[in-house]
């Protein structure tokens, strides 16, 4: 009996287990060769077997950065793994503080830890000089480190972008795409050329450089003629981007050219041979803001030119015309001018009359374009109740679905942002679910309603909800099958229903029960349609 196992009283031995077990998390961007992956694995691996734990799982994130969460589906996985409890393990070993991040609010990466300590999981840092244990000189030390951490990001980015305006200064390429009709070439140190690069090759040495230059001669005659047709021609970026489609002409994709791409070309500076950089910039992860024009940095003579300096000016000039920045009070003074003398608006009006902003500058200006007759004191007549009633119906809509995949025990609602919610019934098979308005129509005509779909209906089964004349209720509910609906619009009646193969229901508990019978495929029970 010796040597027979004892528990004794008050032993929790699934505790004790799950107190040797641990998870590892690992992370690598493109920082030193001591923070590879293997490097940090081998470093936990040490830690591990002195503290003897024993590594169940492993997290990793490879090539990402450890600026924010976003993006990093190995700390995303812990962290959804902690709070979920589906965790098997009680402890977390990172290499170190940068390793768990370099986030930019220090408080956020002690929030991730805090949310481990919270649901009873402790974080070690195994390269760190401290025991994160809680006490006053640790939790003095992580601070700092965490700091140093954001600031070594924070240094870098500005040494970084110092170094690429300084060698863009010099007429070199600094990252971004190419345009049409341009190629990369690598000069080695020796300002030799080790050929072009192709679409997805990267320099391999820090001491090569990039220079641009001028593509095929059948891509410049492209680039030239693109120009002699805006300026001399004064054909539209519409208009030329459909010529070159139509001879079959493609852009620098492989794709079909469109009136912005044609924009594109007729802006870059690097068809008279200048080099460009820090038109806009993305500090650290943040959003990207366009840089004041005395930021540029600007080398000109850096390619051989493609198109006359004289014929880009002209171009610039044209675009330059076209894009005038109006204030938003003159906006609004021309929109009443144009009032008083057509004597009403709509978005045709606004866009066809000469010196009055397009229906999306309005738009963009004031929120929406009934916003800006507003201002004006202007009413139009058109009927705008649907758009005021759009967030109502779609809670209405939203409210249905979730009773519904109650009802058949599915998953939630979906919203694919349309106008309708769709759920998932099986693999093959979507509910689809939209509510639709009658149109106007006198008290002697038969009711319609108006389909209107801006994405294609999903296989399965479509219920439509369908208002009252006054588009103030529901007044019944139509279940069809949706390949029935095709193109972006049908109109529905009484009378179509049977061409359709659609049933007529009552109530909402009807629509539910005969999408159970359709899911469980029984035969459909035919509803009578309801005479008004």
């Amino acid at each position: 009996m010796a040597n027979s196992l004892v528990v004794r009283k008050g032993t929790d031995l699934a505790k004790r287990i799950k107190a040797l077990r641990a998870a590892q998390y690992v992370r690598m961007s493109t920082d030193f060769q001591r923070y590879s992956i293997e490097n940090q694995a081998a470093a936990i691996a040490t830690y591990a077997q002195q503290k003897h734990f024993t590594i169940v799982r492993t997290y990793m994130d490879e090539g990402r950065s450890g600026l924010r969460i976003k993006g990093r589906a190995g700390l995303t996985k812990l962290i959804d793994d902690v709070q979920s409890g589906r965790t098997d393990f009680d402890h977390i070993l990172v290499y170190d503080i940068s390793r768990w991040g370099r986030f930019q609010d220090v408080d956020e990466s002690a929030h991730y830890e805090f949310i481990c300590k919270q649901n009873g999981i402790r974080v070690a840092y195994c390269a760190e000089q401290f025991d994160n244990d809680g006490s006053l000189l640790s939790s003095i030390i992580k601070n700092i480190k965490r700091v140093m951490a954001a600031e070594y990001s924070r240094e870098l980015s500005v040494k970084v972008h110092t170094g690429q305006c300084r060698i863009a200064g010099l007429g070199y390429r600094v990252g971004g795409p190419l345009n049409f009709g341009l190629r990369r070439e690598l000069i080695g140190e020796d300002q030799n050329s080790k050929g072009q690069l192709s679409r997805g090759q990267r320099k391999a040495l820090q001491t090569d450089r990039v220079r641009l230059q001028p593509g095929s001669e059948k891509e410049a005659d492209t680039v030239r003629r693109i120009f002699h047709k805006y300026v001399v021609d004064r054909q539209s970026a519409a208009a030329i981007a459909r010529q070159l489609n139509r001879q079959k002409i493609p852009n620098h994709h492989g794709r079909r050219w469109t009136d912005g791409m044609i924009y594109t070309v007729l802006r870059n500076e690097n068809y008279i041979g200048n080099i460009v950089h820090n038109r806009t910039s993305r500090r650290l992860g943040q959003k990207q803001i366009h840089n004041p024009d005395h930021l540029w940095v600007r080398r000109e003579g850096a390619i051989a030119p493609i198109v006359d300096r004289q014929l880009f000016g002209r171009a610039r000039k044209i675009m330059a015309d076209q894009y005038i920045s109006i204030a938003d009070e003159q906006m609004l003074v021309r929109l009443r001018v144009t009032l008083s003398k057509r004597g009403k608006l709509n978005s045709t009006i606004i866009n066809t009359t000469p010196g009055l902003p397009c229906v999306s500058s309005y738009c963009k200006h004031f929120g929406s374009l009934r916003k800006a007759f507003d201002l004006i004191g202007y009413t139009s007549p058109r009927d705008c109740d649907w758009i005021d009633t759009r967030q109502h119906w779609f809670d209405v809509l939203e409210e249905h679905a979730t009773r519904i995949a109650d009802a058949i025990e599915v998953g939630p609602p979906q919203n694919d942002g349309t106008n309708s919610v769709s759920l998932p019934l099986d693999r093959k098979m979507t509910l689809t679910l939209m509510v639709v308005r009658q149109s106007r129509r006198g008290p002697h005509h038969t009711e319609q309603w108006r389909i209107y779909r801006t994405r294609p209906i999903q296989p399965g089964l479509l219920a439509v909800i369908r208002l009252d004349r006054a588009n103030k209720t529901i007044k019944d509910y139509v279940l069809m099958p949706a390949a029935q609906i095709s193109g972006s619009c049908r109109w529905l009646s009484d009378g179509s229903l049977n061409r359709l193969d659609a049933v007529l229901l009552r109530s909402a508990d009807e629509l539910a029960n005969e999408i159970k019978a359709s899911c469980r495929k029984q035969p459909r029970r035919r509803y009578p349609v309801f005479a008004n």
